[in-house]
């Protein structure tokens, strides 16, 4: 007979027995970590970043995972990773613009509130503690005191590896001496900036720029552009408030003056005389339109620097009034300098912007220069504006770029003088072939932009922070600057560059390549292998 203690050993027996079973048909259930696809630039429009992408994936494939990568045209890119937000990984950059030297516009890449559709946080990288820095030192206007929280910054988020900053690319590019002289050149921006076109001496009778590019703006809209290549095009025939000098200082442009009141209250009075390129006048009514407009249409590209405004007061036919609703710092340097001023009469009337057409924007400003045409994927011209208030101190008389389907059409249209100017990046292998050509001029510039992969966050792996810390230790940016850029730059650690010394912390956690580190990572959280070698998830 048996004894209700032998019943008991049999039930456990029997319950343990059921666990393990369980347990072994919970692990062989478990399914490797989804594949991961990385996104990047096709060969022809940077071999660099294409060649990245595969370096990546193979160092990832050690690991476990499986990859992928697929090369998309430009402006496809550029909508997947922004406007729907579709992809595991993206390799992008963002150029590093004069106004890009205040630390504002890179520290809101990683502002939760920047993470909705067409925002600068696409990743979707969330942390109220930073946020709440980022609001902090928006309002410090003591520059040391920003500074501190800028650096904390910085340090707080290096651990959650939220991007990896995979390199600080110099800017090589070359114009022709024997064509023109008194270039500029601005850092971040090389010879492509916004004075060129107002400085340079013609050394000939040709008074046409010709500027040659691989690179085709997103769209020439500007309610709906998120790359630099339409900005830096439409900045020529828009007006902003404020221009910032080649020595990167504020400098009043459409408006005659700027007072500040107090911290939260700034008055501007605009030029008397400026008119649009259809010879309406522009008003104070245009400015305050401009900026109401760009609050109510909530453009992401723009929304970390139009959020402190509470509202737009017009003062008088040629006053504006801005009240803030906390202390700004980069108000005048930032805010002012990007937005373009719009004709009332013209966009008041379009409910819908980013759902314009091509041929339904309209292409009116106040700028120096004024849209002449623009034939997608071949060629774009503007022409001096002789009303403008500056046209009387510019030597050309227009303005042309020619778009290359690569860098190396470029580089042929510089050497045969059918190109005045680079608008973009040499390659390596161009750059001792350029320094060879007499009629040309090299120039080299450190820049403040930086080259980054993405992950979403929203997905697995890259949810997990061990995760996104492996990938980053898995991924050999030495290698890159070393090999694809030939030295000509600098490995990534922070959104804000080493040579914006002011402002980079170079103190951050650091991941160096080093495929042990990142394999233990994975482990200490609890990732395992399966006997194929694929990587599982905890």
């Amino acid at each position: 007979m048996r004894t209700q203690a032998s019943t008991r050993r049999v039930w456990i027996a029997a319950l343990a027995a059921l666990a393990i079973a369980f347990g072994l048909a919970t692990a062989q259930a478990q399914e490797p970590v989804p594949q991961i696809e990385i996104l990047t630039t096709t060969e022809a429009y940077d071999p660099i970043r294409y060649e990245a992408a595969f370096m990546v994936a193979d160092t990832w494939r050690e690991l476990g995972f499986e990859v992928i990568v697929r090369p998309l045209e430009f402006s496809t890119l550029l909508e997947r990773f922004y406007d729907q937000q579709d992809f595991d990984v993206t390799i992008l950059g963002w150029s590093g613009r004069v106004d890009r030297l205040d630390p504002q516009h890179f520290l809101s890449t990683l502002d939760s509130r920047q993470t909705s559709l067409g925002s600068n946080n696409p990743g979707g990288y969330s942390n109220p503690e930073y946020d709440a820095l980022f609001d902090a030192q928006a309002a410090e206007f003591d520059a040391d005191a920003r500074r501190a929280i800028v650096l904390e910054m910085q340090e707080l988020v290096a651990p959650d590896a939220p991007l990896v900053v995979l390199y600080h690319r110099d800017e090589v590019i070359a114009y022709n001496e024997t064509r023109w002289t008194d270039m500029v050149t601005m850092a971040g921006e090389g010879l492509y900036n916004e004075w060129t076109p107002l400085e340079v001496t013609p050394l000939t009778d040709d008074r046409v720029l010709t500027i040659g590019s691989p690179q085709e703006p997103d769209t020439l809209n500007p309610l709906d552009s998120t790359s630099v290549w339409g900005w830096k095009w439409m900045r020529m025939y828009y007006d902003k408030l404020v221009r910032l000098s080649p020595e990167i200082e504020p400098l009043p442009w459409a408006a005659a003056t700027i007072t500040a009141v107090d911290d939260v209250t700034i008055d501007i009075t605009l030029r008397e005389g400026m008119t649009f390129h259809d010879g309406e006048p522009v008003t104070a009514e245009d400015v305050k339109f401009t900026f109401d407009y760009y609050v109510d249409q909530d453009f992401g590209y723009f929304r970390a620097f139009l959020t402190p405004i509470e509202s737009v007061e017009v003062t008088g036919p040629l006053g504006v009034r801005f009240n803030l609703s906390t202390p700004f710092a980069p108000f005048i340097t930032v805010t002012l300098s990007q937005i373009p001023i719009l004709p009332a009469h013209i966009w008041s009337g379009i409910d819908n912007p980013a759902d314009l057409a091509p041929d339904q924007i309209p292409q009116v400003g106040s700028g120096p220069f004024q849209f002449d045409r623009y034939d997608r994927g071949e060629y774009k011209r503007l022409n001096v504006y002789p009303q403008h208030f500056a046209a009387a101190d510019i030597d050309i008389e227009a303005v042309e770029m020619i778009v290359y389907a690569d860098s190396e059409g470029v580089f042929t249209g510089m050497q045969t003088g059918e190109l005045d100017m680079t608008a973009w990046r040499m390659e390596p292998g161009q750059i001792p072939l350029a320094e060879a050509n007499d009629d040309l001029v090299v120039v080299s510039v450190p820049d403040f932009g930086y080259f980054h992969m993405t992950w979403n966050l929203r997905r697995s792996p890259f949810d997990n922070v061990a995760a996104r810390r492996a990938l980053t230790m898995a991924t050999d940016r030495q290698h890159m600057v070393n090999v694809l850029l030939d030295g000509r730059g600098e490995v990534g650690s922070s959104v804000v560059a080493p040579v914006n010394a002011f402002w980079h912390n170079p103190f951050t956690e650091r991941f160096d390549y080093d495929m042990e580190a990142a394999r233990a990572e994975l482990e200490g959280a609890g990732f395992t292998w399966n006997a194929e070698g694929r990587i599982v998830a905890p």
